[in-house]
């Protein structure tokens, strides 16, 4: 990763980084979790003026840290550079709607979300909220 990489992200960018990697944090990204940041993207108005075709790099970027020893580190560095506080919760509603995606939350899936809500300082009242938000929207019948 070059510097010009890392000083064009975008909040939106961050934002996909994070939803793409939880779907990776497993190791499986599935189906359901792409239809899930896709719908994401193509929906919310926090992505309303976001080039999609920026979508790949920013993935690229979460498959490439997630190569090193330190990259999820990394990974968190660049979103609190890059990412105003303001949209902390947002990037944590918008992965926690990417895990619960496929119906089934895994050990790998959990920690991360529990990473997360600490390397962006989560209120633990608003994540419970939030958690049982996305859940509430993925429950099946």
């Amino acid at each position: 990763m070059n510097e010009t990489t890392t000083h064009a992200l975008s909040p939106q960018d961050c934002l996909v980084a994070m939803m793409i990697a939880v779907s990776a944090s497993d190791e499986d990204i599935r189906t359901s979790e792409l239809v899930k940041i896709q719908s994401a993207v193509n929906n919310l108005p926090v992505f309303a003026e976001y080039d999609i075709d920026r979508m790949n790099g920013a993935a690229q970027i979460v498959f490439d840290l997630f190569e090193q020893e330190d990259g999820l580190d990394a990974l968190f560095g660049l979103v609190r550079e890059h990412l105003p506080p303001r949209l902390y919760e947002t990037a944590y509603a918008l992965a926690c709607d990417v895990a619960a995606a496929d119906g089934a939350l895994g050990e790998q899936e959990l920690r991360l979300l529990e990473e997360i809500r600490y390397e962006l300082d989560i209120d633990r009242l608003h994540a419970a909220a939030i958690e049982r938000g996305a859940r509430a929207r993925h429950i099946t019948a």
